[in-house]
């Protein structure tokens, strides 16, 4: 079922590289490769031209030519004898290159992709960064306290005096003939226009009807502007979007590390479809006498029930030593309360308001964010976010993980009905997840993708005129493999588990895992696996 690997470690760092220009100098200092690492981040941004960042086909063109020479230089450092974290660290810096190589060969989304350009987001995102590509310079609105004190104010509105700029530039990069990302891109920019007027009515403010407010409205109306130009384009483009079955996998092996290809994949996500629902089937069938799980009534029941849930979590993780449960814990997990939906409702809140309990697990992701925060990662390479989201495999899939896997350890079993949650949950992952694949591999259209996971997702949550499977899948054809990222991490989990398991027979504990892999840091499952089990061959060629 699984694609080619390698065994032999010392050759994997060299596969992506070419090989032309000038050698570098030869090393075989770890300090040197934090150096590189240093130049590499500060180069991967694009150079700034009268305050916007210059994505032009000369500034795209230029930085190609000189990301070889940073290639050169880390095919120069001989890993020989370093340990197996400062290896890691060095794989990790080749992915992050291959990114960006594959971003300038194949994605090219500056040229492509309308949605590059968005750059207002009001809420954080639960990952370290935020998914798919983005114009740099983005305005995370989230990250301000309001009401805006005047610093905060004139911040925002030196951001927002950027876009009128940026969305003119944009105008001469997009020249790319790919038909759904372009139709796709006018519901992220009407998403801008509506944040931005959301922000001119948000409460009392310095700077109301001055700076802020002059930034904001013309902000709002280039990017209408923007929009109603993307819409008139969009008709005349003809070609698919996806990236093609080739690409996908060297995609996978070489930036994501991951030793799965697409049709390993497909295989995988039609399994995990088949087994959830057969296995939904099973659990309403013994609980067919029970009365039918209702939805949350009100806005004060759903916060006791939400607090009264993550009060269970912690207990529950506490005594069956699940994890080392540290004093940030219950703050990133009570500040995610959220709100009462009266309806109609999206997919994931169907979900919380039948039992908010469920989805506490997959919000572990909050946990390892307040984790970056409060013990940053000692290491320079992986105190900070990934580029290119390469950290998927391992936030999404343990996250997906922990649904299932706190179910089998008995966390759910005083709540009825509520593991046919759990296989809702996989059923829709693996139906948008095959959405992914088959849009990357040109097979289906972004509308195909979006009615497919709508079919085979039970119970009629995932709704065609919602909005969730539609921003769901226009991510995913924006950024490959985001889709498959939660189950196939999950799997690629369960498995460096398992062999924990073997290694260390009576030794093994769940906490001792997860603290493990809480201190490794959010890193693609592959190099997990290395530094957890001292097992390398999972790294592709």
């Amino acid at each position: 079922m699984f694609g080619p690997f390698v065994r032999s470690i010392p050759l994997l760092a060299f596969a992506a590289f070419p090989l032309s220009g000038p050698a570098a100098a030869q090393t075989s200092r770890y300090d040197d490769l934090v150096a590189l690492f240093k130049d590499w981040r500060a180069f991967q941004k694009p150079k700034v031209v009268n305050g916007i960042p210059d994505y032009s086909a000369a500034a795209m063109n230029a930085q190609y030519q000189a990301l070889a020479g940073y290639q050169r230089r880390l095919k120069a450092i001989d890993t020989t004898g370093w340990t197996v974290p400062q290896q890691v660290d060095y794989h990790i810096v080749r992915a992050e290159m291959n990114g960006l190589d594959f971003d300038h060969r194949v994605l090219r989304p500056w040229e492509k992709n309308p949605s590059f350009y968005v750059m207002v987001f009001p809420s954080q995102s639960d990952q370290p960064a935020r998914e798919g590509p983005h114009v740099e310079g983005s305005i995370e609105l989230w990250t301000y306290k309001f009401p805006l004190d005047l610093t905060s104010a004139t911040t925002i509105a030196s951001g927002l005096r950027t876009i009128p700029a940026v969305l003119e530039q944009a105008k001469k990069n997009l020249t790319g003939n790919n038909k759904d990302l372009w139709t796709a891109g006018l519901r992220d920019l009407a998403g801008q226009s509506r944040n931005l007027e959301a922000l001119a009515t948000r409460e009392p403010r310095p700077g109301r009807g001055t700076a802020l407010d002059s930034a904001i409205q013309q902000a709002r109306a280039a990017t209408d502007a923007f929009a109603t130009w993307v819409q008139q384009q969009a008709v005349s483009k003809t070609e698919p979007s996806g990236i093609g079955v080739e690409n996908y996998d060297w995609y996978l092996a070489n930036v994501k590390l991951l030793p799965y290809t697409w049709r390993d994949q497909v295989t995988m996500m039609r399994r995990e479809l088949e087994r959830s629902t057969a296995a939904l089937a099973v659990e309403e069938a013994k609980n067919r006498k029970l009365p039918p799980q209702e939805p949350i009534a009100n806005a004060e029941e759903w916060s006791r029930r939400f607090n009264a849930a993550v009060t269970e979590y912690l207990a529950f993780l506490r005594e069956r030593a699940i994890v080392t449960v540290k004093d940030y814990y219950e703050p990133a997990l009570r500040a995610r309360e959220g709100r009462f939906s009266p309806g109609p409702r999206e997919f994931f809140t169907e979900v919380n308001h039948r039992d908010p309990i469920v989805m506490l697990t997959h919000n572990y992701h909050w946990i390892e964010l307040a984790q970056a925060e409060k013990e940053p990662h000692p290491d320079p390479i992986r105190r900070g976010p990934l580029l290119y989201n390469i950290f998927d495999s391992r936030t999404e899939g343990w996250a997906t993980g922990m649904e299932e896997m706190m179910a089998n350890a008995g966390f759910i079993d005083s709540h009825p009905r509520s593991r046919e949650l759990i296989y809702i949950l996989i059923a829709q992952r693996a139906a948008r997840a095959l959405g992914d694949l088959m849009m990357h591999a040109n097979r289906f259209t972004y509308e195909q993708a979006v009615k497919f996971a709508v079919a085979n997702t039970p119970r009629g949550w995932l709704r065609e005129n919602g909005t969730t499977v539609w921003g769901e899948q226009h991510l995913y054809l924006q950024q490959p493999a985001y889709g498959t990222s939660y189950l196939v991490g999950k799997a690629h989990l369960e498995k460096i588990m398992g062999e924990l398991a073997r290694q260390e027979g009576d030794r093994f504990t769940i906490r001792s895992f997860m603290d493990k892999m809480n201190a490794i840091g959010m890193i693609p499952t592959s190099l997990v696996r290395w530094e957890m089990t001292g097992l390398g061959d999972d790294i592709p060629r």
